[in-house]
This record gives structure tokens, sequence and C-alpha cells, in this order.
């Protein structure tokens, strides 16, 4: 079966600006690799795969640690391993014994409109080329590179389009291409007013496939594969989007959308895009936690495939 995205019609949810509080960021990466904590490796046992272009690891810039780890561990079922990496909180998030993401507590100053929001981080090879050839291709440094004991070593950039993610090198390979359970990561897309301009950075930066899918919307569709799998999308921001910033959104897998919705709202978190249809028949949505951060949930079935487009 071939590749399912999600539809340019769920991103019509406001982001206010959000860029200075990922910026915070490189203050946290500074911090945790001076001291001795050593945060968890991407893959449980050692690997020889290295999957360039892949999202391997998510995080959050949150003000309130305790707040999404009651939020996300009642919606997806997630545990908590708190550090304290200087004076940040820090909190590593399993599923089933297995580190999926981190979430970084980081105060926002009243009267500030700063977002919370999970940054996406691709693998490559090599940080510190990766973060040459983005700059050479008209992509900014947010947080130089820094290596991790144990992990890896890290940046965090932005694309031409203000668009932020983050690059690793893991220390001890990427994680094997698998079907994600039920209440882990599983689609990334970055929303963008340029999606060509943005598919031909990514592509340059690293190395993907780039498949352009018909829509019926007029909203351009595209698809970012790298060794035959497809990795993440590229969309357009609606026609209404003037006043939103280009953004990176990922997307947990559930069961069932319907009963996901409600949970987020019983929990405190909001609907930003009620549940709907995609292309392959299954329902996704767009949410937000208590301190609104985007997130989408996405049903998937066990014949559906990654495999790149054809």
């Amino acid at each position: 079966m071939s590749f399912r995205g999600y539809r340019n019609a769920l991103v019509p949810a406001l982001l206010p600006t959000w860029f200075g509080t990922l910026c915070l960021l490189a203050g946290i990466g500074a911090v945790a690799a001076a001291s001795s904590v050593e945060l968890p490796p991407l893959s449980e046992a050692p690997t020889a795969l290295h999957l360039p272009g892949k999202v391997v690891w998510d995080e959050l810039v949150t003000p309130n640690l305790a707040g999404v780890e009651a939020f996300y561990g009642g919606l997806f079922g997630w545990t908590f391993r708190d550090l304290h990496l200087g004076d940040t909180e820090y909190a590593v998030a399993s599923l089933n014994g297995r580190a999926i993401g981190g979430i970084a507590e980081v105060k926002i100053p009243e009267g500030e409109k700063k977002q919370s929001h999970w940054l996406s981080f691709l693998a490559v090879r090599d940080t510190d080329t990766t973060v040459r050839h983005a700059l050479m291709d008209g992509g900014t440094v947010v947080m130089k590179p820094v290596s991790y004991a144990g992990r890896g070593r890290q940046a965090v950039l932005a694309g031409p389009d203000g668009a932020i993610f983050a690059v690793i090198a893991a220390t001890r390979g990427d994680p094997a291409d698998v079907l994600a359970k039920p209440g882990e990561w599983i689609w990334s897309s970055l929303l963008t007013s340029d999606p060509d301009a943005a598919a031909k950075f990514y592509q340059a930066v690293f190395g993907y496939d780039v498949f352009d899918l018909p829509t019926v919307d007029g909203l351009q569709h595209i698809v970012l594969s790298s060794q035959d799998f497809a990795r993440a999308g590229i969309n357009s921001l609606p026609k209404d989007a003037m006043h939103r910033r280009a953004h990176w959104l990922n997307f947990v897998r559930v069961t069932d959308t319907a009963d996901a919705v409600a949970k987020t709202v019983a929990l405190g978190g909001r609907v930003l895009v009620e549940p709907r249809v995609d292309r392959h028949g299954g329902k996704i949505a767009l949410l937000a936690d208590p301190y609104g951060a985007p997130f989408g949930v996405m049903e998937w079935t066990s014949d559906d495939s990654r495999e790149e487009p054809k």
C-alpha cells in the first residue's frame, strides 16, 4: 500500500511566536553537555544503522514540567524519569520502557508571547558537516553543535523559512525502521508558505528523494523519503495563514482518534482541528497540550506502509 500522509486542511491552527522559547534550548543543551548527567541513547542497543533524514527524537520546551507529565501520561501512557540539568528541570519520556522524547522546563516571563512547542530531531551522519551544508543553503544556526556522552552530537537549526528543527549524529546508531506502536511518534510534517523552496533546502541538506503528491484542495503535499522509506512531509500553510510561521508538526499514533480527542479535553488540552478522515481512510486531529504545544494524532492500521511513494 502506498504511503499515507495527512491532509493539508488540518493546519488552520494559530501558532503564536515561539522562536524565542526554542532558542532557550541552546542554554539547556550547554548545561547538559557540561554536567555529569547522561541523556539516554536513541537506540536501546548499539546499531550499525545510519538513517539520515529520519526523525529519531522529539523534545518539548514547556513552562510546566509536572503539568505536561500528567497530561501526556494520562493521554498516551507515557512514563517519565526526571533529571536535574544545572538549574533546568528535564524529563525523559518513555513508553513500555523505551525512551521516545525529552521535556525541558523553561519558565516564560509573564507578558511575553512565547509558545511551548515540540522540536523534531533528524538523524545525520555528521552534525558539523550538516550544519555547514545548511548554512550554505540558506539555513541558520539556533544552537551550535554540542556533544552528549553516550548519545551523540546535535545542533538546532532553522530553515530559510524560519522553521526550527534539530539534527543529531547518534553515537550508538539510529533506531531501526519499525512500525510505531500506539502512543509513539509516527509522522512529522513541515508547514510552510513555499513547499517547493523548503523541499529544495531539505533535499540539499539531507539528500532526500522528493515526491509531490496530487491533492484535491489546491495545496501542496510533498513527501521526503530516504532509504526507500517516507520520512516526513511538507505541506502548504493555508492561504489565510499570513501571520503564522513555518513550523514542524509531529503526530502520535493512536488506535482511536475520537477517544484521544476526548481524553485531551478531559486532561486540560485543546482541540485545534476536529477529527477528520485522511486520504487513507483513517482519522487524524490536531491538538494542543494545556500549555499550548501543538501535536497531531493519527490512526494507523497494521497493513499501512511507510514505503516511499512509487
